[in-house]
């Protein structure tokens, strides 16, 4: 990011506070989380930046405004939408999302179902390197678990969140990773290792309080599971050509292509309906779409304004020690994104000022790399804002506050990289640069 001048100022927060209370507010107050349409209360956070900070004139307010919403990593995340809808439509279409399940349903332990999804969740994050894709994709089959069973939709829901934020923190394609790894001077592989020592303890600890969750909880299925292979093959089509390390975009591309093909020649659909199946896709995520625009346009205009600068001043100002640095460094990308509502920009905001510290304080940059990514997913894995809990939310038709304490994994990571900072593991030899 630009390393401009700007001055430390808490007031510029206000606009983030505006849409906290409008959203998050007017849902406890009504007890409908949908009373507030996101949107609305984006815009008007927006509109109260705008007429903050007199000394800039509107016209550049505006460009600031559409510098933040047209951030590459804003439009790459826009684009990951649109596809990830166009596929899970599709797919849906081919009836790929009812032979999934019923497949789940009749190779799993009923009470292993949930267990099962958490762990296909973050096998399909870490191939694809895209939480909100891997959401995209099985949070219809979630739904339709739950629906088959007496599982609740918001522990369906949860544990489908908590296996695409493992994968979007380890995959080394994800967003996360290359931003963590780019700002802090490491190898992909290097942050890998670092991460997978903290994370993989949650990850086993997540499953086995999944299983305790579910025990007798999935008993009851209705009659016969029927389910067809070859309608199955996109998801498993996609997994393949994920784990082979194909760019995200082209992933879903030939998932959508793959998934059409099959519902063709199944005779599920015509070729028109196929053409209507992908419009309904894009338009089902037009509005995650828009939200992902206009709060990467509210953040760039509360950072011009000062209030980012507050945020990471404020964070680290209290360092002294190494390990007090690494703490620093998960408390400011922490904080950073609940301001920000997204780990990839927080990433990229707190990275340039958490090498400093990590420098400062003789911190190896694996570990840098990999506090950062761990607690930026952590927080995005639970906040009710967040473009994960919102799309997941948006598919099962509940509140995001109801799938919140279902998030076992994002919880947990952040106890873990907790421990991680206060026990000094793991340790790194010296390498040379």
């Amino acid at each position: 990011m630009d390393q401009e001048n700007i001055r430390s100022n808490p007031l510029a927060l206000i606009p983030f506070g505006v849409f906290i209370l409008l959203f998050i507010g007017s849902g406890i107050i009504t007890g409908d989380f949908y009373f507030m349409p996101v949107l609305v209360a984006l815009f008007t956070a927006i509109l109260v930046a705008m007429l903050m900070n007199r000394k800039t004139d509107f016209q550049t307010k505006t460009m600031q405004l559409a510098k933040g919403g047209g951030h590459p990593n804003i439009i790459l995340m826009v684009v990951i939408f649109l596809l990830a809808g166009a596929f899970a439509s599709v797919a849906e279409g081919a009836g790929a999302v009812d032979s999934t399940v019923n497949l789940g349903l009749s190779l799993l332990p009923q009470n292993l179902l949930i267990v099962g999804l958490f762990v296909i969740a973050c096998f399909i994050s870490i191939s694809m390197g895209t939480s909100v894709g891997t959401i995209v994709a099985l949070a219809p089959i979630g739904l339709g678990l739950s629906e088959q069973t007496d599982i609740g939709v918001a522990l369906a829901m949860g544990a489908i969140v908590s296996g695409a934020m493992f994968g979007d923190n380890l995959s080394i394609i994800s967003d996360t990773t290359i931003a963590a790894v780019r700002t802090q001077g490491t190898k992909m592989k290097d942050k890998f290792k670092a991460n997978i020592f903290i994370v993989l303890p949650a990850a086993v600890i997540t499953a086995i309080i999944f299983g305790v969750l579910t025990t007798g909880n999935s008993a009851s299925l209705d009659g016969d599971n029927p389910y067809n292979l070859v309608q199955v093959l996109p998801y498993l089509g996609v997994l393949i050509f994920a784990v082979a390390g194909a760019n995200v975009i082209l992933v879903l591309l030939g998932g959508i292509i793959f998934a059409g093909i099959i519902g063709l020649a199944l005779g599920q659909y015509s070729a028109m309906d196929l053409i209507g199946l992908i419009g309904d896709g894009f338009t089902n995520m037009q509005e995650l779409a828009m939200i992902a625009i206009l709060l990467g346009g509210l953040v760039e205009l509360i950072r011009a304004n000062g209030g980012i600068e507050f945020l990471l001043q404020a964070v680290t100002k209290r360092v002294k020690t190494k390990k007090g640095g690494e703490a620093g460094i998960a408390g400011l990308v922490g904080t950073v994104n609940l301001a920000t509502a997204n780990n990839t920009i927080s990433i990229i905001t707190a990275g340039p000022l958490a090498k400093q510290i990590a420098d400062e304080y003789g911190i190896d940059k694996r570990r840098s790399a990999s506090l950062l990514d761990i607690f930026a997913s952590s927080v995005q894995g639970v906040i009710p804002y967040g473009a994960q809990l919102l799309a997941v939310a948006g598919v099962a038709g509940i509140s995001p506050a109801e799938i919140v304490p279902y998030c076992i994994y994002p919880i947990l990571i952040a106890l873990s990289g907790a421990i991680a900072i206060a026990i000094q593991l793991p340790r790194f030899k010296e390498k040379s640069a």
